[in-house]
């Protein structure tokens, strides 16, 4: 019983690391920083949804980077825009209720030092079922935000 206990919390700790890398679906572009953040806020009010938060992710990062010991800078820029979609939110939620944890809905913008005239938008992947039709929300808008669409 203690080896197949052993067993499985292993099988469950290397599961564990796989089950957390998500796909991320991203578009890139020559246009600024500011520019995608123009067509991002555009592209999400013509869905007829409200930005619920603007995380200033890259601001944070490098306001912080010196008192944690760090020389790094990972971004040039780098917002992330929450919102939600309460009648695809109630859909999703209705055939399953732990789709809540996905919910408000996540879009990034980040310019990088390493390739700063290149802007990338995007988005993480969801499960297969009902999580895909926020999953194609997120990516209309996204497109929309670089011009795809």
């Amino acid at each position: 019983m203690k080896n197949l206990f052993a067993g499985l919390v292993v099988a469950a700790l290397a599961a564990g690391p796989v089950a957390a890398q998500e796909a991320v679906i991203t578009y890139d572009t020559d246009q600024s920083f500011d520019d995608v953040i123009f067509g991002l806020e555009n592209a999400i009010l013509d869905e007829g949804l409200v930005v619920d938060h603007i995380s200033h992710t890259g601001d944070m990062l490098e306001r912080t980077r010196a008192d944690l010991g760090s020389d790094v800078v990972l971004f040039e820029q780098a917002d992330i825009y929450s919102f939600c979609s309460a009648q695809l939110s109630r859909e999703v939620m209705e055939a399953d209720p732990m789709n809540i944890v996905y919910c408000p809905y996540h879009i990034f913008v980040m310019v990088r030092p390493e390739s700063p005239d290149t802007t990338t938008v995007g988005f993480r992947s969801f499960p297969e079922g009902e999580m895909k039709k926020i999953e194609a929300l997120l990516d209309g808008i996204a497109r929309s935000a670089v011009g795809l669409e």
